[in-house]
């Protein structure tokens, strides 16, 4: 499942960064997350760091794009060709 970024989030740009996938930019008012992109970090860390680095809790699962670990995995390996994930 992909995450999503509430209206809760400040722009403090702190999930940005964070984002081995580039799949997190900042929107008009707010940072907002490419579902084709997101893979929850599968691939490179054991947990979202999205959610662990905001400091208001703005970023969360989208239920609207529900995967797999091996969905995600396969997301991650199309992103990154050639590479072998940090974690499988």
């Amino acid at each position: 499942m992909a995450y999503k970024i509430t209206e809760e989030c400040i722009a403090c740009s702190a999930c940005e960064a964070e984002c081995q996938n580039e799949a997190i930019s900042e929107g008009k008012e707010i940072y907002v997350i490419d579902p084709d992109r997101c893979t929850e970090c599968v691939g490179n860390f054991e947990s979202p760091k999205c959610a662990e680095v905001c400091p208001v809790d703005a970023a969360v699962p989208d239920p609207e794009h529900v995967e797999s670990r091996n969905g995600l995995l396969a997301k991650w390996q199309r992103l990154h060709p050639g590479e072998t994930p940090v974690l499988a």
